[in-house]
């Protein structure tokens, strides 16, 4: 089963203000007050007036973002953590291989990372996307790690983010139909 995800992670609050006037922004409700925005290359044209850009290289330490961050969007992002901590984050898996990195802006600085990490073997809080959702002030909860304590484990792409965002579901809509489900057996 596979895994892809391009997002930028904050406040909802913070992102409902950020880009209420953006034509190309969906917002997926997660828990804890959070949401995710989609970073789609249409998302990046609007903000930043240039279609995005990509490595044509496999993502590594050095240049750990398929996206390329550009000048213009780097710009975006902190000036949005002006109003409070962001974080871009990107996973892609494929048959247990793959990777994912982080980086988080606060003040209108990059204040951590970018981190990288193909093997996520390490501590779960160590892993570059537990550890920037930790920077942002995620506190722990019932389920394993930040991530699955936000919900970013119940859409499996960026494409069904968009699709979650759209129908204006909360990361817990997957645990009540389940609930429902069990109290009809």
């Amino acid at each position: 089963m596979s895994y892809q995800l391009s997002a930028v992670v904050a406040d909802a609050e913070l992102l409902r203000e950020e880009t209420r006037e953006l034509d190309h922004a969906v917002l997926g409700g997660l828990r804890q007050d959070f949401a995710l925005l989609p970073v789609t290359p249409q998302l990046v044209q609007e903000l930043t007036g240039t279609p995005p850009d990509y490595t044509i290289d496999e993502p590594g330490p050095e240049s750990p973002f398929e996206l390329i961050l550009s000048p213009a969007l780097t710009e975006v992002l902190a000036h949005w953590s002006r109003h409070g901590p962001l974080a871009y984050v990107e996973a892609e898996f494929a048959g247990g291989a793959g990777h994912q990195a982080a980086a988080v802006w606060l003040g209108g600085t990059l204040t951590w990372g970018p981190r990288f990490d193909t093997a996520l073997d390490g501590p779960r809080p160590d892993w570059p996307i537990n550890a920037a959702l930790i920077e942002l002030g995620v506190e722990p909860g019932r389920w394993i790690d930040p991530f699955a304590e936000l919900g970013l484990h119940v859409e499996r792409s960026t494409e069904g983010w968009l699709a979650h965002g759209r129908r204006g579901l909360s990361a817990d809509y997957w645990d009540e139909l389940a609930d429902e489900w069990e109290a009809r057996q």
